[in-house]
C-alpha cells in the first residue's frame, strides 16, 4: 500500500515578511533615538562654544585655517553646520554669521543653505521613518482634528512649507518634525526648505560678512537690522506671495 505524501505545511504557517513601515521598532527608532542622545550631549558639551563669543575668541585661528586650507575649512565648515541642525543645537545663527565671516556673501550663502537643507532633511527622514510612521497609522486610522489638520496640510502642501521657512516666529526644528509626522513627501520638503531659507539665510550671511569691522570695533553684530522695514518688507511680501494660493483656495470653497 503506498504511503500518502507529508501534507505541507498551511500557508498561514508560513512567515510573512513585515509589511512597509512595520520592521522592528527599535530599528525605526534607532536614528531618531540617536539624534536625541546626540542633542543632548552637544547642548551639554558644545553650549559655550557654539556662541558669538566663541567666534570672537577664534576667529584669527579659523581666518587662518580658511587661507590655508580653503575647501578642508569649507567642508569641515559644512559638516559642522550639518551637525548643528540635526541635533536642533542652539548655534544655528552662529554657524550662519560665520559663513559670511569666514567665505563671505558668496559662496556663504551658498554653504549656508546648503547645510541647513542637508541638516533639516536628515532630522527629517528620522522622524518620519521612527514616530511619523506610527503616528501616520494612526491619523489614517482616527477620523478627528488631527486627520482633517492632516488633510488640510497636504492639500496645501507648498505654501505651508514655504511659509514656515520665511516666517521667522516657526521655529526652525519645529519647520522639520511637523511635516515629518504629517507625511509630506520628503522630495518636496527638501526642495521647499532649500527655496524658503534663501531670504534669511542671505541677510544672516551679509550680516556676518561684516563682522570683521564689528571685531575690530570689539562690539556685536547688530540683528536689530531684521526688524528694519527695506529687509523686513520683502520677506513679508513673500510670505504673503506664499500664503496667496492659501487664500484663493479658501475664497473659492466659500463660493
Amino acid at each position: 500500500m503506498t504511503k500518502s505524501p507529508a501534507p505541507h505545511p498551511a500557508p498561514s504557517a508560513r512567515p510573512r515578511p513585515p509589511a512597509d513601515g512595520a520592521g522592528p521598532s527599535w530599528r525605526r527608532h534607532l536614528p531618531i533615538t540617536v539624534i536625541a542622545v546626540g542633542a543632548v550631549a552637544g547642548f551639554l558639551l558644545f553650549r559655550d562654544s557654539l556662541s558669538f563669543e566663541a567666534l570672537a575668541a577664534h576667529r584669527e585661528a579659523l581666518v587662518a585655517l580658511r587661507d590655508e586650507f580653503f575647501w578642508l575649512a569649507s567642508a569641515g565648515f559644512i559638516a559642522a553646520y550639518i551637525g548643528i541642525v540635526v541635533f536642533s543645537l542652539p548655534g544655528a545663527l552662529v554657524a550662519s554669521l560665520t559663513g559670511g565671516f569666514l567665505f563671505g556673501l558668496f559662496p556663504g550663502v551658498l554653504y549656508n543653505v546648503t547645510a541647513a537643507t542637508i541638516g533639516a532633511s536628515l532630522l527629517f527622514a528620522a522622524a518620519r521613518l521612527g514616530p511619523g510612521a506610527a503616528l501616520a497609522r494612526r491619523i489614517d486610522a482616527s477620523d478627528g482634528a488631527a486627520r482633517r489638520l492632516r488633510d488640510g496640510l497636504l492639500r496645501n502642501q507648498i505654501p505651508v512649507l514655504l511659509l514656515m521657512r520665511l516666517v521667522p516666529a516657526v521655529p526652525f526644528f519645529v519647520a522639520n518634525l511637523l511635516p515629518a509626522l504629517a507625511g509630506v513627501r520628503f522630495g518636496l520638503f527638501a526642495a521647499t526648505t532649500f527655496v524658503g531659507i534663501i531670504p534669511g539665510a542671505l541677510v544672516y550671511t551679509w550680516i556676518g560678512a561684516g563682522l570683521g569691522e564689528v571685531f575690530a570695533r570689539g562690539d556685536r553684530p547688530d540683528l536689530s537690522i531684521m526688524l528694519e522695514w527695506h529687509i523686513l518688507g520683502p520677506i513679508l511680501g513673500l510670505c504673503a506671495l506664499a500664503a496667496l494660493p492659501l487664500l484663493l483656495r479658501r475664497r473659492g470653497a466659500a463660493t
